[in-house]
């Protein structure tokens, strides 16, 4: 199991690695979530009667890859269930979010036209996709189920897909094999040196020695590990460049 400075989600199970809050709905078919007015939400104020907030799932926003841009279309009025919402673009992937219920859109996420990427990293908190208001207080339709009932699907699919999950997604991946610790580390800083403040770097290596050497390197740069993980023979380490880095000893 990883270790994760932060989940999107509170409460959430882990399915595989990746999040599935139990206390949402899901519509596996757009592979949205689904929180009912009423529920808990701190992202925003309480909305209309009969109303939802949607986004997209977590494992879906790791398997298309970093979002770079959402364009809502401007609709109005009643919308029927599959009406797209929104166009999500990423480095391999475009494609339409769709509303999961028949209802009017009456609120648009603004943070996500400023910073797309919180699809990626807070699908289930900031990165909510829209609020709808239910067409003529219908029941909410039976595409909406359960995590519970849901799990071994999403399972099926993380597996299939192979998609790998994390606290926050990263904006740049390094991969040394083969390389000692030393070196890794000396690429990891002329890589952050390059990033802005914020901004999340994947660093993959197989040097057994890396657990102990990124730990020492953490302390020594003030730069947070946000989450730590082996498969098989790698190790995988989720460095995240802090805007005020605070070192815990000298280097």
């Amino acid at each position: 199991m990883p270790e994760r400075a932060n989940l999107t989600g509170e409460g959430s199970e882990l399915v595989e690695g990746c999040p599935l809050p139990s206390d949402l709905l899901y519509d596996l078919e757009f592979e949205v979530w689904v929180r009912p007015e009423g529920a808990s939400d701190p992202s925003h104020s309480p909305g209309p009667p009969g109303g939802l907030t949607f986004g997209l799932m977590a494992p879906f926003t790791a398997f298309v890859g970093r979002v770079q841009e959402v364009r809502y279309r401007p609709l109005e009025g009643v919308q029927e269930r599959g009406r797209s919402v929104a166009t999500a673009e990423s480095v391999r992937y475009t494609g339409a979010l769709r509303l999961p219920v028949r209802g009017e859109v009456v609120e648009r996420n603004p943070l996500l036209s400023t910073r797309p990427k919180w699809l990626n990293d807070e699908p289930y908190g900031r990165g909510w996709v829209a609020r709808v208001r239910r067409a003529d207080d219908v029941p909410l339709p039976s595409t909406l189920r359960p995590a519970l009932e849901v799990q071994e699907e999403v399972r099926a699919l993380i597996r299939e897909r192979r998609t790998r999950c994390h606290a926050l997604f990263p904006d740049v991946e390094i991969v040394e094999l083969g390389s000692e610790c030393s070196a890794v580390l000396l690429r990891l800083d002329e890589e952050l040196a390059r990033r802005a403040p914020e901004e999340v770097v994947l660093l993959v290596v197989d040097d057994p020695t890396a657990p102990i050497e990124l730990e020492r390197w953490r302390m020594q740069t003030g730069h947070a590990v946000l989450e730590r993980r082996k498969e098989g023979e790698r190790y995988l380490f989720l460095v995240r460049k802090e805007a005020f880095p605070r070192p815990e000893r000298p280097r």
